[in-house]
């Protein structure tokens, strides 16, 4: 049985109890007790759902949940809260930054919400606006989230030792720093530091091997540096053709044109269907060279 199949018969059973025959009047005190009980555990169970639904289902199938449980419970704050943070988590940020907003509007925006509004504004390149949000967030509060928005906001200014000292921190208060050390290689690719940035990328697939951003950016930051090959990774069709595709547009930015036809040519081999963008610059590769 699924938890939340089991919390809507817990539910269903608590109804059933409360439906009997004529009671005497003991009968009766006990009946509103039990039911005062069975107010208190529907209120543990709606909780328990809510949460269920942010951490293991499916986000879209969370986003769906919330938006019709505010359908018939418009003042249900925790199903707001729910509503906003389903939203984020299927990358609908614009969405979420409108329910986030009216949180803040009606004062009902704790720190948690506020540094998930400020991702949201993040992934929007708001930036301004992000730092704002991120301004009124406790500074006592200790989360790898929360230091997270602090680095990538430093990135945006360029005050790269904050933003060091920030990923460093994020990263020791979690133990699966997969997106944190990948993010933090991200930055120090901006500066153009490949060899740092391939370890942090090598870290973060050493905590989560099927990350493929890590895959990506590994892949990205080996080619900067002239290294074609790719990485000794777990990668699908799909992901290989990508990865090859990638590398060979470095390879042509970096002027290595027979390089980047062989790699594009091997993404075509690895995924035909699925990568025209190989094939239409392997074209014009093959063009300039009959020219």
């Amino acid at each position: 049985m699924t938890p939340m199949n089991h919390l809507a018969v817990l539910a269903s059973l608590i109804l059933l109890t409360a439906c009997a025959q004529p009671q005497t009047s003991e009968q009766q005190a006990n009946a509103k007790e039990a039911e005062r009980t069975s107010g208190a555990v529907n209120v543990i169970d709606a909780v328990n759902l809510n949460e269920l639904m942010l951490t293991v289902s499916n986000p879209e199938d969370a986003v769906v949940y919330f938006h019709n449980s505010l359908k018939q419970n418009p003042d249900r704050i925790d199903l707001k809260r729910g509503y906003a943070l389903s939203l984020a988590r299927s990358r609908r940020h614009g969405d979420a930054i409108l329910v986030f907003e009216e949180l803040v509007a009606t004062g009902q925006a704790d720190d948690a919400i506020r540094l998930e509004y400020t991702h949201s504004l993040a992934r929007l390149q708001r930036w301004d606006d992000a730092g704002a949000q991120l301004a009124l967030v406790s500074p006592a509060l200790e989360t790898p989230r929360r230091y997270l928005m602090v680095a990538m906001l430093a990135d945006q200014s360029s005050e790269w030792a904050k933003a060091d000292k920030a990923y460093e921190r994020a990263r020791r208060l979690t133990s699966n720093p997969a997106n944190i050390l990948n993010n933090w290689g991200v930055s120090r690719m901006s500066r153009k530091e490949y060899e740092a940035a391939t370890k942090l990328f090598e870290e973060s697939l050493a905590h989560n091997p099927r990350l493929f951003n890590a895959k990506n950016n590994l892949a990205v930051s080996r080619a900067l540096q002239g290294e074609y090959r790719l990485p000794l990774v777990s990668l699908s069709e799909e992901e290989r053709a990508t990865l090859l595709h990638n590398v060979g547009v470095i390879a042509l930015r970096r002027g290595d044109t027979s390089q980047a036809k062989g790699l594009f040519t091997m993404a075509l081999e690895a995924h035909p269907r699925f990568y025209p963008a190989a094939a239409e610059k392997l074209a014009a590769l093959e063009a300039i060279v009959e020219n």
